[in-house]
């Protein structure tokens, strides 16, 4: 099973990788990292499938992707 893995204080919040995961299991966490702003991070039980759309969407290199 694919999972990813993010980088919480090297993410800016621009939230650009849930809106690029086909299966939407990436969610605002509602807390704050040490740049200020809220982070990003999976769902808890959901299925990545390893597409790595995310990882690709984001600026910031902070997502990576294990097959």
């Amino acid at each position: 099973m694919a999972h990813i893995k993010i980088s919480k204080d090297r993410c800016k919040g621009c939230m650009l990788c849930i809106e690029a995961c086909p299966r939407k299991i990436i969610k605002k966490s509602g807390k704050i990292n040490a740049r200020g702003v809220m982070y990003v991070e999976v769902k808890k039980g959901s299925a990545c499938t390893g597409c790595a759309m995310c990882a690709i969407m984001c600026p910031e290199s902070c997502i990576e992707v294990y097959r």
